[in-house]
């Protein structure tokens, strides 16, 4: 069965990114964004969501990461789309729902590949965390998350509802975000033989 594979290079006057996916793969991860923390984050999307993720970006972290996360967001929503492609054969629908310590990131995450772009986010103590850093060199705020997701959803051109239900650790809260959605997106890719062309009674997506 043929692997879905896409490259993504995208250079603006603020980022230069090189991304490459793979869809099929075992969650081998290969990334330096300059933001350790986002490093993190993003190996760990691959790992859980055992897809292959090989990232090569910079940006103007001087003036603020806000650029960078967002513009990976966009790569790599750009890049799960061109993997997909038609969309034949998937499922579709993924929804994950991942503990971390305190924080029940249900992280209720559902995902649609739909090629609606949508994203709801809700996250209760969402002020009181989004203004802060994490990360002890180049640092990363945390309401980047939202910027992120945002991007991502543009790109992929999918329905993506977060919601954080509780949760007090940024650290966490940020962790477990990244996980569910993950887990989401292993199954919304995953193909199933019982699925016959595309998954919409419409005939397309």
């Amino acid at each position: 069965m043929k692997k879905r594979n896409s490259k993504i290079h995208r250079v603006t006057g603020e980022t230069q990114i090189n991304l490459e996916l793979g869809i099929d793969g075992t969650g081998r991860a290969d990334i330096q964004t300059g933001i350790p923390f986002f490093d993190h984050m993003l190996t760990l999307l691959a790992k859980h969501s055992l897809c292959d993720l090989k990232v090569r970006a910079t940006g103007d972290l001087v003036v603020d990461a806000h650029h960078l996360v967002e513009d990976l967001g966009i790569a790599l929503g750009q890049a799960f789309g061109l993997a997909l492609g038609d969309k034949r054969g998937i499922r579709r629908y993924g929804w994950s729902l991942v503990p971390m310590d305190e924080t029940l990131a249900q992280c209720r995450i559902a995902l649609d590949f739909s090629n609606r772009p949508f994203l709801v986010f809700t996250c209760r103590n969402w002020k009181a965390i989004a203004n802060v850093d994490l990360g002890r060199s180049q640092s990363f705020r945390v309401g980047l998350v939202k910027e992120f997701l945002q991007g991502f959803a543009n790109e992929a051109r999918c329905n993506l509802h977060v919601d954080v239900l509780r949760g007090e650790e940024p650290h966490h809260v940020v962790e477990a975000i990244f996980k569910a959605l993950a887990k989401a997106l292993e199954i919304a890719c995953e193909r199933n033989p019982r699925v016959q062309g595309v998954p919409s009674t419409k005939g397309k997506l």
